[in-house]
């Protein structure tokens, strides 16, 4: 027979082991459904964190397109401003055809697959100058023309705000973006870099002119009596006038000369090659100093005054071609003693010459012309500009 109270402290045992159990069971219960409850929303959490991430990546990638939208647009438009120039004597130009140019170029630079609309206002597209010098982009064309500013969007009111894909989650379903670029031609040119390579060359021709005549050229106070067009030459006047890079003797600037770009007194075959093909990296490392102005706005150069007869075949080869010239203040010394100071280089054609026969019928007859100056240096002072010689347009802002 079984003591009782055995059987109840045995019973007692089970019944708290059966208690502890359920409580165990229960704390079980609510670690899971906790977790449960976390799990979903750690799961919620990191969906619209995964979606923040998606949408923010995309943003980036469409900005990034319009940036290269938008520089590609104002690069092709400025390009279309120097072609224009080129054409007109006077500088007018179409905003018609800059805007045609530049829609064109905008639609072929796709963002999110899609080609842009360049809007019609003057914030869309705009004609200006640039001061390289710390002034900006300005509308005002009292210095010229050398600068296109364009402006590309998404916005509802053209192309489209940049739809996101998780606006739903976010709370943001479109996004309005928007980019600016400015492209301009510097003509503040202070010098060259020297040529990477032995095939390089830059195309100056080594004469220099004197700032006087120069200025006069610009100014209409010489002779407008050939025409150059459409690669031929003609009497008649073009809108560019003209002068003789010969000297003439006393009456006008009698110390036009070559200028030694290399080596001191620079060979006739030197000359001849440098007319023919330009200056080239031996050259430039010949000369012993940067081909450059100094803080002064200003170069020395030795050379020889005259122009010898020795290259009339190489100038009159080069007839209609564009070349860059040295512009002198002032020249001390004769001969190939003479020292020139440099104060600017200007884009000039060739249109006549004649180094034969009586020094009254001597000519090298040259009229501006405005052309892009490869390996340029530009000025950070603003002390170095050109009428008629820019640097390849570029992305300024």
């Amino acid at each position: 027979m079984s003591d009782p109270q055995i059987n109840f402290q045995r019973s007692s045992v089970t019944s708290t082991n059966d208690t502890s159990q359920k409580i165990r069971n229960l704390r079980q219960k609510a670690r899971r459904g906790a977790a449960a409850v976390f799990g979903l929303v750690l799961t919620g959490s990191l969906v619209v964190v995964l979606a923040v991430t998606l949408d923010h990546g995309f943003i980036g990638i469409s900005q990034t397109e319009l940036r290269r939208s938008v520089d590609a647009t104002a690069m092709a438009a400025c390009w279309e401003l120097y072609d224009q120039q080129l054409a007109s004597p006077s500088g007018d130009v179409s905003l018609t055809s800059i805007r045609n140019v530049a829609t064109s170029a905008a639609a072929q630079n796709l963002i999110n697959q899609e080609s842009p609309l360049l809007g019609i206002s003057s914030d869309d597209l705009a004609i200006g100058h640039y001061d390289f010098n710390g002034g900006g982009f300005s509308t005002s064309l009292v210095h010229g023309a050398n600068a296109v500013r364009i402006r590309l969007t998404r916005q509802s009111s053209l192309n489209g705000e940049l739809p996101l894909f998780f606006g739903a989650i976010t709370g943001q379903n479109s996004l309005s973006l928007q980019q600016h670029a400015v492209a301009a031609m510097i003509n503040d040119i202070k010098g060259f870099y020297t040529p990477a390579n032995d095939l390089e060359t830059i195309d100056i021709l080594p004469i220099a002119l004197d700032l006087e005549t120069w200025l006069d050229v610009v100014a209409g106070r010489t002779p407008d009596s050939f025409h150059y067009g459409s690669g031929q030459l003609s009497s008649g006047s073009d809108g560019y006038h003209e002068c003789n890079l010969y000297p003439k003797g006393t009456g006008s600037p009698g110390n036009r000369g070559t200028v030694d770009i290399g080596g001191r007194n620079n060979s006739t075959a030197d000359l001849s090659r440098q007319v023919l093909h330009g200056i080239s990296r031996s050259d430039f490392i010949a000369l012993g100093k940067p081909l450059e102005f100094d803080s002064n706005g200003e170069m020395e150069l030795n050379g020889d005054t005259g122009i010898s007869a020795g290259i009339k075949d190489e100038l009159a080869s080069i007839i209609g071609q564009k070349r860059m010239i040295p512009i002198y203040s002032s020249v001390t010394g004769n001969g190939n003693n003479a020292m020139y100071t440099i104060v600017r280089f200007e884009g000039i054609r060739i249109l006549d010459v004649k180094l034969t026969g009586s020094k009254n019928g001597k000519r090298v007859i040259i009229q501006p012309a405005k052309m892009v100056a490869r390996n340029a240096i530009i000025s950070s002072t603003g002390t170095s500009s050109s009428q008629f010689l820019f640097s390849p347009v570029m992305i300024v802002e």
